[in-house]
């Protein structure tokens, strides 16, 4: 759940993000390189205008003003990593679960002894951690 604001977002990483958002919209509208290079020289320039702002007022305003223009401009179908949530290929590729690993044959396990030795040392460890935080599980009552 690493979508979830769980701190403050300082001004100027609001102001990063704007930026990178603006040249992302950008680059979804100019396909050809040098068309999104001029347009992102000039956006840039207009960014670097308003470094030196210190009143926090003014600041605050420019970047409500930047974000209203950005969602005005942005781009009907926004390009999108191909790995990356929203994207063709994002969780093509299952990895399966731990677990999967108990229910291996002992004749597949013999393959790889080395590290399923180390996987049940870890376990072990795992589980006497476990029962030193948090305790011994309860037994259910009958």
């Amino acid at each position: 759940m690493s979508h979830i604001v769980t701190r403050v977002t300082t001004h100027s990483r609001k102001v990063c993000s704007l930026y990178k958002r603006s040249l992302r919209n950008l680059e979804a509208w100019y396909d050809r390189r040098y068309m999104y290079r001029y347009r992102a020289v000039l956006l840039r320039a207009r960014f670097d205008e308003n470094k030196d702002v210190k009143d926090m007022r003014v600041a605050q305003q420019l970047l409500d003003e930047g974000e209203k223009e950005l969602f005005s401009l942005i781009h009907y179908q926004p390009r999108q990593f191909a790995y990356s949530p929203g994207g063709v290929a994002h969780g093509r590729e299952v990895v399966p679960p731990d677990w999967v690993l108990d229910y291996w044959h002992p004749m597949e396990k013999a393959a790889y002894p080395e590290y399923f030795a180390r996987r049940e040392q870890r376990k072990k460890e795992y589980i006497e951690w476990w029962e030193k935080t948090y305790g011994k599980p309860a037994e259910p009552a009958h």
